[in-house]
């Protein structure tokens, strides 16, 4: 009797070429990268929103933007946890083409930005709630094609539009509030060195 083996970790494997061989046609994180896209970060009031001739260069605002967006979209709560989607979700490396800024500069970038992020987020979850976007119709953005739905729950009056807005302000705020406090939190935290991971496996090994 045998078990199901994986591979070995050490054999080479042909991965498609292109990282966007990866992310289908549909997939929802092509609405965040086409959204960004076309926002105009100067008139929104981003810092670094043009970039500079002198000194290191900033990561782009919209890059950051992105990653925070998908972060609050899959419910990622802290800068650490972030940076960390960068170099193992193939979403998150497909959203900011391979760039892995570092949880410090992620977490600047909110705190530099907070008032800018609020005004985007609730103008792109409306935007995801309007088209219900997980649902089972489907809409063309920029020639790639998502999930939509052109339901009842979708039209607005003023009152209901007031409603959904208040809800939008609070699910924003409480994510900022929380995604704070898990930074705050976790800068407390130690991380251990390349060394010492490469020390426990070692005794572990010996210990088996």
């Amino acid at each position: 009797m045998q078990y199901i083996e994986g591979i070995n970790r050490k054999s080479k494997i042909a991965f498609p070429e292109y990282i966007d061989d990866y992310i289908e046609e549909d997939n929802p994180v092509r609405v965040i990268d086409v959204f960004v896209k076309s926002l105009d970060m100067d008139e929104l009031g981003f810092k670094n929103s043009k970039p500079n001739d002198k000194g290191r260069p900033p990561y782009n605002p919209k890059d950051l933007l992105k990653l925070y967006i998908y972060g609050y979209m899959n419910k990622i709560t802290s800068s650490r946890k972030l940076e960390k989607a960068t170099k193992t979700n193939i979403e998150v490396m497909w959203l900011l083409r391979r760039l892995t800024p570092y949880n410090k500069s992620i977490s600047d970038f909110r705190k530099d930005n907070k008032d800018a992020i609020n005004t985007v987020f609730k103008e792109f979850v409306a935007l995801c709630k309007g088209w219900d976007l997980f649902g089972k119709e489907i809409v063309a953005v920029d020639g790639s094609k998502f999930r939509a739905s052109n339901s009842k729950k979708n039209n607005f009056n003023d009152k209901s539009l007031d409603r959904k807005i208040e809800y939008l302000e609070e699910k924003v705020e409480k994510y900022m509030q929380e995604i704070e406090e898990n930074d705050i939190e976790e800068s407390i935290d130690r991380e251990p060195s390349k060394e010492e991971i490469k020390s426990r496996i070692k005794e572990l090994e010996e210990r088996k």
